[in-house]
């Protein structure tokens, strides 16, 4: 089935047929939906190089990922970020293009896909304080989301989705200190990514509200990896004054928490509390009918929806105000924390 083939059972023009397929504005809503129920009847689906000519659209989006061992998103969290977003791609009927590059040439793939106009707007993953990316996008007129957000100013003049980590992590440290732990550990992501400084706040806001002292000596900060989660805590946990509970910033270091708390003969909610932050993995599952770590809960899935359909927006329709959108971390109660053990 092609496009003229297709005409000719509606009795349509070629451009009338491609622009009703392409949600052009002068097609009546009632061609469109005509037109759209013979394009599934006969298993039609437009031709994207035919459509990018007559558009000037390529019908891609771009996520460029450096290869540094030192950035976020390259973790198995970014896999359900692009589930997310690709559920979208697919029924906008674009595709998705994955650039992994050295750290160094960032910016001129950037400028590279720009200049061959190989994809019509890019997703920015891990922004950092002040993130260049930003202006970069701005400077050359690419479209483009951020997941998450940048401290510093001009946070309105570009669309974001973010989680409230701030919010989320002062709430997990308030949720601690009201059972007694006034020695929390804070295993975080790289504080010089902006969702980990975030999350520093909120900790250390808590703290302060309660005129607990800040102990930096027990708080760490690197990638989220199950080593990192292990190797921390089988650290702290050998001082003379260990730390009674931990907050964790994925699930991922939660569980190498689990791992250093077994080897050292401890049980978790009795001995040692941990809350997670549980980005809801698909393929790692806080628990089934119950969850297993008491968490603060937001989907990173549900997420990459969102920045795509916003990306949406901005594609078909350049001069659309920015957009932010803030989710909030829902506290789930599993089976991790409990009342600060007496000395």
């Amino acid at each position: 089935m092609n496009l003229k083939t297709l005409s000719d059972i509606l009795g349509l023009s070629q451009t009338t047929v491609s622009r009703a397929l392409n949600g052009y504005p002068e097609v009546s809503e009632a061609t469109r939906e005509r037109v759209r129920k013979a394009a599934d009847q006969h298993n039609y689906a437009p031709n994207n190089r035919a459509r990018s000519l007559a558009t000037g659209r390529t019908h891609a989006v771009g996520h460029v990922i450096p290869v540094s061992t030192e950035h976020e998103v390259v973790n198995p969290v970014f896999t359900d970020f692009i589930a997310g977003a690709s559920e979208i791609y697919s029924r906008e009927n674009y595709d998705m293009h994955l650039k992994i590059v050295p750290d160094a040439l960032e910016e001129q793939t950037y400028r590279d896909i720009a200049l061959k106009g190989s994809v019509d707007a890019v997703i920015i993953h891990g922004p950092k304080d002040n993130d260049k990316r930003i202006e970069l996008l701005r400077s050359i007129g690419m479209p483009f989301v951020v997941h998450g957000r940048s401290s510093g100013e001009g946070e309105d003049d570009y669309s974001w989705v973010d989680v409230n980590n701030a919010r989320a992590f002062e709430r997990a440290t308030d949720f601690l200190l009201d059972l007694g732990h006034t020695r929390i550990s804070l295993l975080n992501g790289l504080e010089t990514m902006d969702f980990a400084t975030r999350r520093r706040q909120g900790y250390s806001k808590a703290l302060a509200a309660r005129n607990v002292p800040e102990d930096a000596s027990i708080c760490r900060s690197s990638e989220m990896t199950e080593e990192f989660g292990f190797n921390a805590a089988r650290a702290l946990l050998a001082q003379d004054n260990p730390p009674t509970a931990f907050l964790a910033s994925s699930i991922i270091i939660g569980i190498g928490v689990r791992r250093a708390c077994d080897d050292a003969g401890l049980k978790l909610g009795r001995d040692v509390s941990l809350v997670i932050h549980d980005d809801d993995l698909s393929y790692l599952r806080n628990g089934t009918s119950e969850p297993i770590y008491t968490a603060t809960r937001s989907s990173v899935r549900h997420a990459g929806r969102i920045c795509a359909e916003m990306l949406m927006t901005q594609i078909n329709d350049p001069n659309a105000p920015h957009e932010h959108r803030m989710l909030d971390a829902e506290l789930i109660i599993g089976h991790t924390h409990g009342p600060a053990p007496k000395a």
